[in-house]
């Protein structure tokens, strides 16, 4: 897909990651939906950008439910979808209250599911679009503080490699973002986590998270690539890319055992039932 001229729905834009793609896509020449919760620097970045602010609580499911049909109705049909919106709140598991685990699988699992599940019907109906889910290598290792985070970015990746083989033979391309360490502030309150301080103090006094962490313009530019080549995958960064493939592999072998069957059971792949 060329991504000038398409309108990408962005979530987590206002700022981090999301504020580097925003600009990235911007400069690609694309539309801008920009979805985040801090409705000022929201509208702001959607001002410098030309884009269109859409604040909105991933966590209040009422204020999901519709999201696309109410973008596309204000600002146009919706090209591309990049899930991006995260929370860790890094802490040891039992210091997580019922609300605390509950905001992060709503914003990381649940949310991007839903907002998939609105957005490939209209992309199908038009005959193109791009799905971009932006989990976590956390999804695939288990370090400490981040037992939901983890579980919410491992179903995350699971669900994207499904929605793949269920998109097979349609028009739809999915990636997914795997990212290890990268200079933005829910990282930067996982390397001040006492255990990972421990760990460079005792197993890796070299790391140094300015050096080490992978750029946002570097993340930023992969996946533009990959909307461009229909990559199913991008891996940063690239040293603990095989993680991520051994992870995938069984997810592939599901692929390969249905390949040439009816995955939608005969369905109208636009979800729409006959009468």
């Amino acid at each position: 897909m060329q991504i000038s001229g398409k309108r990408v729905l962005l979530t987590g834009a206002s700022r981090g990651i999301g504020e580097t793609l925003a600009e990235r896509f911007a400069r690609a020449g694309a539309s801008l939906a920009l979805v985040a919760r801090s409705e000022g620097p929201l509208k702001e970045l959607a001002a410098r950008l030309g884009g269109t602010p859409h604040p909105l609580d991933l966590c209040d499911s009422s204020a999901v439910a519709g999201l696309i049909e109410r973008v596309e109705a204000e600002a146009g049909p919706v090209d591309i979808v990049i899930n991006n919106a995260g929370v860790s709140l890094i802490d040891y598991f039992l210091h997580h209250s019922a609300d605390d685990v509950e905001a992060i699988f709503r914003t990381n699992l649940l949310a991007p599911v839903e907002i998939c599940r609105q957005a490939i019907p209209p992309m199908l109906k038009r005959g193109e679009g791009h799905i971009v889910n932006i989990s976590s290598i956390a999804g695939v290792l288990c370090p400490p503080g981040l037992v939901h985070y983890g579980a919410s970015k491992a179903g995350l990746s699971h669900y994207t490699a499904c929605l793949r083989n269920e998109l097979q033979g349609l028009p739809i391309g999915t990636t997914l973002v795997e990212l290890g360490s990268v200079p933005t502030e829910m990282d930067d309150s996982t390397q001040d986590y006492a255990p990972y301080v421990e760990f460079r103090e005792k197993r890796n006094p070299r790391f140094d998270p300015d050096r080490d962490r992978v750029p946002r313009e570097t993340v930023a530019d992969a996946i533009v690539d990959a909307i461009e080549n229909n990559r199913r995958h991008v891996r940063l960064p690239r040293m603990l890319a095989p993680l991520c493939a051994t992870a995938e592999a069984t997810r592939r072998i599901s692929e390969f055992l249905f390949r040439g069957i009816d995955v939608r059971g005969g369905a109208n792949p636009t979800g729409e039932r006959s009468s």
